[in-house]
């Protein structure tokens, strides 16, 4: 009897083919998803020793040891390659299930393989043999989300869909419930990265895996839940939706595709399962934090000053949805804001600012900073439009950003960073502006006023630059490298910025290179130092920070 006991109330035994009768599954102890057995006292000693032995051929299978929180979607899938899969029974409890196949050869087939191959979910070794039961009586009413699982895997096998994340293309619409959501990204002004559609959809159930693309000049995401009920939830509650105002609008259908097969973790596809996952040739590698952000629950963030919070519980972070009448909606770069918190970067809870942008900077070296400097290193984290050291105090220096987000975003990433040897503070300034001098009066350079510098990195809606925003590291990324510049070259010229380089790395179009000097503090010097470099004809060099190592 597959080793599964519980007790019922009355004390009443009934035989062995009453097992998953439907006259039981109003039982009042019956917790376990429409399943009841029933046994006690001595039947308990025999139906364990049932279990160890072997069982003959049938084409229900008894599945043991499976991890807790497993969904139908993953149990279904152990069946798939062996033919089609006719019911499944999760007995979430006990961290078991029955999965009914459509012939009893599929099954032998199925066990024979798994005999050999030890079947893994989620990293875990899972136990399959024969159940003694020939088929699986359920009560469709009890087990809706199976059900909604297995139509949607029916109607894929029927227009014989290939089973994986990376066949992105889709068809008509399956009418059947599937855990996965396509979505469509309209009207997109600002980048919308893998991150966003984390944090928002979260908000619903368990994401496991997305996998992003561009398909038809569109920006578009496969998204697996672990329920299709939460999947449903999301799109009656996002579909149509802003995720900023007037722009970005989600368009959401159910998937084809029931399960994603995720093979590498970066910044287009992510299995939240499988953080051990490599990043894949010329894609950045995930950082250490947000690996282990993975193992936490999905809900990181608090709710940073101009999120709408309709479905915020508690410090959880609310979706930046505007959500119709609510306003509120962010700007391009709270996303990225969002992206560090969920990494563990920055502690947004709580925090309450002004919407100004302007930061005060302090302990700076008085000997050594510059306005442009500043601007430049600011400049990571947003537009800084102007800077003021301020007259009196020249280890102090005021920093307007475009934004309250931007403002918001690098002092989260610089605050306790170190610049020219010393360690330097940076807070939200009570000021709403930085006055520029009175024209005619000479301060001595120490106040410069960016508005129309060409060396803005967010000015462009859409730039990518949006979606590689990371904290300071001893790594640096380098683009628009000219043929003509080496390795040596790069080397030469870090080092002149008074670091030692400890790694270096060409990308395979020799236009990008990654490039590791042996601190952090070296690092920011080198992008103060370096960054929009003349490196002849007319290249600039660009450098910024990268979350990879070498």
């Amino acid at each position: 009897m597959d080793g599964i006991v519980t007790d019922v109330a009355v004390g009443v035994k009934r035989g062995s083919d009453e097992l998953l009768s439907s006259s039981l599954y109003n039982s009042p102890n019956s917790s376990m998803s429409g399943m009841v057995v029933t046994a006690n006292g001595n039947d308990n000693k025999k139906l364990r020793v049932e279990d160890r032995m072997d069982c003959a051929p049938s084409r229900v299978l008894h599945i043991r040891k499976l991890p807790n929180e497993v969904s139908e979607t993953e149990v279904i899938a152990l069946g798939l390659p062996f033919g089609k899969v006719t019911n499944i029974l999760m007995l979430k409890g006990k961290n078991q299930a029955f999965l009914e196949l459509g012939s009893e050869e599929a099954a032998i087939t199925m066990v024979n393989y798994y005999t050999a191959v030890t079947p893994h979910v989620r990293n875990v070794p899972v136990f399959i043999q024969y159940s003694n039961h020939k088929e699986l009586k359920t009560d469709s009413a009890l087990n809706q989300r199976a059900q909604a699982v297995l139509q949607a895997v029916t109607a894929v096998q029927s227009a014989s869909t290939p089973m994986s994340g990376t066949a992105v293309s889709e068809c008509a619409l399956t009418p059947a419930q599937s855990p996965v959501l396509r979505i469509i990204i309209d009207n997109m002004f600002y980048p919308v990265t893998l991150d966003v559609l984390q944090q928002i959809f979260s908000k619903f159930g368990t994401v496991l895996k997305i996998i992003t693309f561009t398909k038809n000049n569109q920006f578009q995401a496969l998204l697996q839940f672990s329920d299709p009920m939460n999947a449903q939830q999301a799109k009656l509650a996002l579909d149509g939706q802003n995720i900023y105002n007037a722009c970005c609008t989600l368009r959401i259908d159910f998937s084809k595709l029931v399960n994603l097969n995720v093979k590498y973790n970066n910044d287009k596809s992510r299995d939240y399962t499988r953080p051990e996952l490599p990043a894949g040739d010329g894609q950045p590698a995930m950082d250490p934090s947000v690996t282990a952000a993975f193992n936490k629950d999905s809900s990181l963030l608090g709710t940073p000053s101009g999120m709408v919070s309709p479905y915020s519980s508690g410090g959880a972070f609310s979706s930046s949805l505007s959500f119709g009448q609510t306003g509120g909606a962010l700007s391009p770069l709270s996303a990225a804001a969002a992206a560090a918190a969920a990494a563990g970067r920055v502690a947004l809870s709580g925090v309450s600012h002004s919407n100004s942008g302007v930061l005060l900077v302090s302990n700076l070296n008085e000997e050594m900073v510059t306005p442009q400097s500043l601007f430049t290193l600011f400049g990571v984290y947003g537009d800084a439009q102007r800077v003021k050291i301020l007259y009196n105090k020249k280890d102090s220096a005021l920093i307007q950003m475009a934004d309250g987000n931007q403002a918001q975003l690098a002092m989260s990433h610089l605050n306790g960073q170190k610049m020219y040897g010393k360690i330097i503070r940076v807070t939200l300034s009570k000021h709403q502006t930085v006055q520029l001098p009175r024209e005619g009066l000479d301060d001595q350079g120490l106040t410069k006023d960016f508005t129309n510098s060409p060396l803005h990195r967010f000015k462009k809606p859409g730039s990518k630059n949006f979606q590689n925003i990371f904290p300071p590291s001893a790594t640096l990324h380098l683009s628009n490298i000219p043929q003509t510049i080496t390795e040596e070259d790069l080397r030469t010229l870090f080092e002149n910025s008074g670091g030692t380089v400890k790694a270096f790395k060409f990308f395979q179009d020799h236009k990008m290179a990654l490039l590791q000097m042996s601190t952090v503090e070296e690092a920011i010097q080198a992008l103060i130092d370096l960054h929009n470099y003349n490196l002849g004809d007319n290249h600039h060099l660009r450098v910024s920070f990268s979350k990879s190592t070498i």
